[in-house]
């Protein structure tokens, strides 16, 4: 079997995902295109080449619908030769889109694609498409399908997880965000984004708020207190874990991620495309997994998936140098480290979707060049990303630098 190569990888900042964000004005198709371009200049690259565009996005309609990674592939200027496909897998759709990428690479049947995602959250609002899965009433009742904070905060309850340790690991994700940006840790991939007049619109993340305090965060309501109560969704979730005999309420905006716009893309290919095109690889795909799990505590399944991609690289967790776990919900993180008993200064070592935020489809590959980049600044060599994703699934994917 081939290995995949990683020769590059690039993301957009992340804007505020409101009408006042920094993005709202650039649509979904600008932004994927910035990353396009930025591939293309960054490494002089011929993209008649490129066989393939692999593009995760979740809210598939509207300016994002029909498409955008062909749609992307034309506005960038790329050779007629490169195809596109677009992709939902919930929060996974941008490393889906780099697994699927990589095993095209690693079947030998095709040699460059570029993989990544796109959201932009401020203009096509989540949920426009349509979610039979959680507002089906049928589906909801038969199958216990509760809201995402909802599963939050019964893994929060059953687990033991208090508002005062969501809050503490919400703080630290600001400050470890602010310490990478002051440092100039994202520089290397963050491409800003830039208006029709060449103006910067944005060059750094928006939401990171280096002032935030535990006083700051306890002044904020539950957020999914009232649709769990008055909704019924608290019962709806007791009914399938019993043993929870009252559903708390910790999470909250301020430790849950950030509503963003943002863009993100690899490049992936064989070694003999590499050596053609003068391509120096910077990692390999070890492996990747994807698992289903429970579908009403929902966001537990990182932890199997990242077991099952250990196992297919036949390594141990003792091997992995620093993880990248997509900080849906606090407790995401938290439980994922506990499970595994891995030390908090191995995980999202450079803050992560609290602070920044979660594009939805583009997260999964901008949290694979972020574990790159820090990789390669600590000279340190294996990493593993993974994420939750809703229904009840998770994934995960292992690079090592080359």
């Amino acid at each position: 079997m081939a290995e995949a190569y990683i020769y590059d990888a690039v993301r957009t900042p992340r804007g505020k995902g409101k009408k006042d964000g920094a993005l709202h004005e650039v649509p979904a198709l600008r932004l994927l295109t910035t990353t396009f371009n930025a591939i293309r200049e960054r490494n002089n690259l011929d993209t008649s080449y490129v066989e393939d565009a692999i593009i995760g996005c979740v809210t598939q309609i509207a300016e994002q619908g029909s498409d955008i990674a062909k749609t992307a592939a034309i506005a960038a200027g790329y050779s007629n030769n490169t195809a596109g496909v677009s992709l939902n897998r919930y929060c996974g759709s941008g490393l889906e889109a780099i697994n699927q990428a990589a095993a095209y690479i690693m079947s030998g049947f095709t040699d460059l694609i570029v993989a990544g995602g796109v959201e932009s959250m401020s203009r096509v609002l989540m949920g426009a498409d349509g979610f039979a899965l959680f507002s089906d009433p049928n589906m909801i009742l038969k199958h216990h399908i509760v809201p995402q904070g909802i599963s939050a905060d019964l893994i929060a309850t059953k687990y033991g997880y208090n508002r005062s340790i969501l809050d503490a690991f919400a703080v630290e994700s600001h400050l470890r965000a602010t310490t990478a940006w002051n440092e100039g840790r994202f520089q290397k991939s963050i491409v800003p984004v830039i208006d029709l007049n060449g103006i910067t619109i944005i060059e750094k993340d928006e939401i990171v708020r280096a002032d935030t305090t535990l006083q700051k965060l306890s002044s904020l309501k539950p957020a999914f207190e009232s649709i769990g109560t008055m909704a019924g969704y608290d019962a709806v979730a007791i009914q399938q874990y019993p043993e929870v005999e009252t559903l708390l309420h910790p999470h909250h905006a301020g430790n849950s991620s950030g509503i963003v716009d943002g863009a993100s893309l690899v490049l992936i290919g064989s070694k003999k495309i590499g050596i053609k095109l003068n391509l120096k690889p910077r990692a390999k795909i070890r492996s990747f997994a994807v698992v289903g799990a429970e579908p009403t505590i929902m966001l537990t399944a990182p932890y199997p998936a990242s077991l099952k991609a250990l196992k297919k690289a036949k390594m141990n967790v003792s091997d992995i140098d620093l993880f990248e776990i997509n900080e849906a919900f606090a407790v995401v993180p938290l439980r994922f480290m506990e499970e595994l008993n891995i030390a908090p200064d191995k995980v999202n070592v450079n803050g992560g979707a609290i602070a920044m935020g979660h594009p939805l489809g583009a997260t999964g590959a901008m949290l694979l060049g972020t574990i790159l980049d820090e990789l390669e600044r600590t000279n340190k060599q294996t990493g593993l990303i993974t994420l939750c994703i809703g229904g009840g699934m998770g994934i995960a994917t292992i690079i090592e630098r080359v």
